[in-house]
């Protein structure tokens, strides 16, 4: 079997020092089920590909069996799809060959470890259970472009048709050290199978691989189930504890940084300013259909349902207690059914690509950004205004060049404890131009609160149209 991982950031042969394998050189591992190769078809300055190339020894296969000698015995444990087909060996292999790579760290080149560059991932011959609908649902949300194209089961034979095996290509801009613990987990799932077996060790080997992407993902119950090869107790223990990490975000913590916030920007009624902004520039876009991303405790979907004309109004949060939250503010069991209707709440990541979230004529991301890792900005790029592209964006977040106006913030502080970063103006406007121009879009620049001749707006906005 083959798996190819290729790059054109440049220099592209850096993939070399990422993946600790050396271009010039062909290395081979011994695993317990076969040998793995690395080698490097082409590495240029332009695009460098690593293939590695997984030699299944099928009749070790069955000598490495558990169980009596001559159990179970037939000639499918001879004869099968294992050497050539993706599978779950494949990721054991990547586990072995680019461990520390998977792990994040690179001697050589830290800064481009943690650095989103661009990569494909092609996959020839990937069985998968579902087809190719299930392939998107795994890899689409992750921020991938996914092709596919079936193998037919003869070329000299056309009229046999297609076999159940699909040829990938798998496209993002992201981290390496992303796309290959993805690969770990999504590579078994695809093909509905592992070739050991399975125990409690294996939900710990899933939640470390899924890092901070899996508790979000639409179809993390599929993940968790066919990773854990549908053992129902395995599975329900995974999901409680993905469901557990989950609601890290909005826990007793998470309300009292934001109360901190509030009561900093408390004297200038910064909040109530933010919303009556926002709103104005959704109500003057036209907006029908109007998303709320990061809608929190669902302050800003309940203006917008009073005070614009949107037919429909979507609030999306990670965290489940801040939309428990929302439900009660808006209170939609007493709603009136056709108010009701024109009200969705929805649990999701806005890093992740979301076909929930196409379609849709506006979008609010009010004091958001700034609680994502900085790595996770690109991805958010691409989610929002590269996947779901709705015609407007208004984008709020705060103006640190006006925190030390803040008489109760410290100095050289954050708003918010959980903030990953603040944005001077320029920076703002740096990213705001990069994202605009990627992606198609016009984008104009104001902000929110009184203005100070130096420091400017407390809080900075971004309306981006296209």
């Amino acid at each position: 079997m083959i798996l190819t991982i290729s790059t054109t950031h440049q220099p592209a042969t850096d993939l070399g020092f990422l993946l600790h394998k050396n271009p010039d050189r062909h290395q081979s591992v011994e695993l317990s089920f076969g040998i793995a190769h690395v080698v490097y078809p082409e590495a240029t300055i332009d695009r460098c590909e690593v293939a590695v190339l997984l030699d299944v020894d099928p009749i070790a296969l069955v000598r490495n069996r558990r169980g009596p000698a001559g159990e179970d015995f037939s000639l499918s444990q001879y004869v099968n799809d294992r050497p050539y087909a993706v599978s779950s060996f494949m990721a054991v292999a990547l586990a072995k060959l680019f461990g520390t790579a998977m792990a994040g760290r690179s001697k050589e080149r830290p800064d481009l470890a943690d650095a989103s560059i661009p990569l494909e991932v092609g996959l020839p011959v990937t069985p998968c259970r579902g087809g190719e609908t299930v392939l998107r649902g795994l890899f689409e949300p992750l921020g991938y472009e996914v092709a596919a194209e079936a193998v037919t089961l003869d070329a000299k034979f056309p009229e046999w048709g297609d076999s159940r095996y699909l040829d990938v290509r798998l496209r993002t801009t992201a981290r390496l050290s992303d796309v290959l613990g993805q690969l770990y987990v999504l590579l078994p799932v695809l093909d509905d199978d592992k070739h050991y077996w399975v125990g409690s060790d294996e939900v710990e080997k899933l939640l470390h691989r899924g890092g901070d992407w899996l508790a979000a993902h639409p179809e993390r119950e599929l993940i968790a189930r066919r990773y854990l090869r549908h053992d129902r107790r395995l599975t329900r223990d995974a999901l409680a504890r993905l469901a557990d990490e989950d609601e890290e975000d909005p826990d007793r913590s998470r309300e009292e940084r934001d109360a901190e916030e509030r009561e900093i920007e408390q004297p200038l009624r910064l909040h109530d300013e933010r919303i009556a902004a926002v709103v104005g520039a959704i109500r003057d876009s036209g907006a029908s259909r109007v998303l709320d991303l990061g809608c929190g405790s669902g302050k800003l979907v309940q203006a917008l349902l009073e005070e614009t004309g949107s037919e429909q109004v979507v609030g999306m949060d990670v965290s489940v207690r801040a939309l428990e939250q929302a439900a009660r503010r808006l209170h939609l069991d007493t709603m009136a059914p056709r108010q009701r209707q024109r009200v969705e709440l929805l649990q999701g990541s806005l890093t992740y690509r979301d076909a929930r979230l196409e379609g849709f004529d506006a979008a609010a991301v009010v004091e958001v950004i700034e609680h994502l890792d900085a790595s996770r900005l690109d991805a958010f790029s691409q989610a929002i205004f590269g996947r779901a592209r709705p015609r407007t964006v208004v984008l709020t977040t705060p103006n640190v060049e006006y925190n030390p106006l803040f008489e109760t913030l410290a100095a050289a502080g954050f708003r918010n404890r959980d903030h990953r970063f603040e944005w001077t103006r320029a920076e703002f406007a740096d990213w705001s131009s990069a994202v605009a121009g990627r992606y198609d879009y016009e984008v104009e620049l104001g902000g929110v609160g009184a203005n100070d001749p130096v420091a400017g707006q407390p809080t900075q906005m971004a309306v981006f149209r296209r």
